[in-house]
């Protein structure tokens, strides 16, 4: 499986992988894109062609966050090589006090419980 993402994020889907290796069997490939304008679209496009599926995470919410970018593009240039949908792991489309962000960002365990249901998808 192919994680993505940005950011803080990178930390928590190092960790992520490695719990998915530990639980599941599942070895990823975390890339970090390290900038979104321009971002590296050949990168993630070569590992998704390797490995058939594919988890972007993003602190924005889910609606118009930058991850739908990389999903439509991921759907337009590796359809023929997905084993299964493009899955999001995003912030919350609801306003939040930054009191509650721990519980509006994406977490570890919302991020495994994502790559379970891109394994066990058909």
């Amino acid at each position: 499986a192919v994680v993505s993402t940005q950011s803080t994020g990178v930390h928590v889907l190092l960790e992520v992988a490695q719990m998915a290796h530990d639980q599941l069997g599942v070895d990823c490939e975390v890339i970090d894109l390290q900038t979104i304008a321009p971002y590296d679209a050949q990168t993630i496009e070569a590992s998704v062609k390797k490995t058939g599926k594919a988890m972007v995470v993003h602190e924005a919410p889910l609606t118009q966050g930058f991850g739908a970018e990389i999903a439509a593009r991921l759907q337009e240039k590796c359809f023929l090589h997905l084993e299964a949908p493009v899955q999001r792991v995003a912030g919350w489309d609801t306003p939040f006090p930054y009191i509650y962000e721990p519980f509006y960002l994406p977490d570890k365990w919302r991020c495994l419980e994502t790559i379970k249901k891109l394994m066990d998808y058909m």
